[in-house]
Parts: structure tokens; sequence; C-alpha cells
């Protein structure tokens, strides 16, 4: 375990499991982000309790978790997420203590490394965030109350033609093809269907 003490080493794993930990958040439930950031984490752990570190720093990285999940929750809330990487960057890059203020962190993989990561969360997190909030292309209720036309009988099973797309619709009541149909509801990947009459 010796070498978890080179605060390179440490460095990296504590990156890794902080970025582990954000994705948990950001996607969770899939366990595999979880255990990652514990594995990784625990190693950074070992070296910190072992090596010298500024407390400062570690306040920064703690606190920066704040505007990130705050970021997350909404689009738009690009500087909470810039200041959220930014803290991630500054704290873990400075967690490990050496005499003065430059930090034990080869400056070259603190550069490299906090790049690739910042680069790396902003765009994950702006990807997310646009997907979340961006409604299905297929959302199945957004069809209910639209009209169509029946490309084939309808009753127990068949097929309309609504919102440009083909789909599979069923009816209480036998409806012609050709007829002009309204979804009425849906069940699965497949509407429910009635004969539309114009009340005009």
């Amino acid at each position: 375990m010796d070498f978890l003490l080179d605060p390179n080493i440490a460095y990296l794993f504590l990156l890794a499991g902080v970025l582990l930990g954000l994705m948990a958040i950001i996607a969770p439930g899939t366990g595999m982000f979880e255990i990652g950031a514990f594995f990784c984490l625990a190693l950074a752990g070992y070296a910190v309790y072992n090596l010298s570190f500024n407390l400062w720093a570690l306040i920064v990285l703690t606190l920066s978790i704040i505007p990130f999940v705050y970021a997350i929750q909404k689009p738009e809330r690009e500087r909470y997420l810039a200041l959220s990487i930014l803290g991630l960057v500054v704290g873990s890059v400075f967690l490990f203590a050496t005499e003065g203020w430059q930090p034990a962190v080869n400056p070259l993989l603190a550069l490299v490394s906090s790049v690739l990561y910042a680069g790396f969360l902003w765009i994950v997190v702006k990807k997310t965030l646009q997907a979340s909030h961006t409604r299905p292309s297929h959302d199945l209720t957004a069809l209910v109350g639209q009209i169509g036309e029946a490309k084939t009988r309808i009753h127990t099973d068949g097929s309309a033609q609504v919102a440009g797309e083909l789909w599979s619709a069923r009816s209480e009541k036998s409806i012609a093809n050709g007829s002009l149909v309204k979804v009425v509801g849906r069940e699965g990947f497949v509407l429910l269907v009635e004969k539309y009459t114009d009340s005009k």
C-alpha cells in the first residue's frame, strides 16, 4: 500500500473517486458508480490519513458539492457548475500539503488531469440536463387527443397514421380503413382510438 502514499497516485484516485461520486449523483441507482467511487475514495482516504494535507483544500473540495447539486437540478445554471468544477479542481490539486503554496502533485499531471476532468464533467452534465429536459420524440401520452387516419380496419387490432407515423391501434368498435380516428388513450405502444366525427 506504500504506492498510495505517493501524492500523484493519491491525487488520481481522489479525482477518480470524486468524478464517480458526481456521476452517481447524476445517474443514481446504477450501483457501478457508487461502488467505484467508494473504492477510489477509500484508497485516497488512506493516503490523506497518512500524508499531510491542507484543511482549507479539503473544505473547498467538500463545499464544491453544493453548487454541483444545485447546478444539475435545472438547466441554465452553468455558473454554478463552473464554480463547482473550479472548487473540485483547486481542492484536489492542493489537498496534499507541502511547504509553501506549491501543490505536492506534479504540476503537469495536475494541469492535464484538471483540464480533462473539467471538460468531461462539463460536457456530461450539460448533455444529461439537455436529455432530461427534452420531451421524448415518441411520447405516446402526447398523442392522446390527436386526429389520425385508419390505415387498416381497426377493431381488436389494426394500424393508424397519427402525427406522421404509423402506430398499432385498437378500438372498442370496428372502424373502417380510411376513416378518421381520434386517439383516446394508449396501452403500452398501442394507441386506443375511436372513430372521429367532426361535430361542426
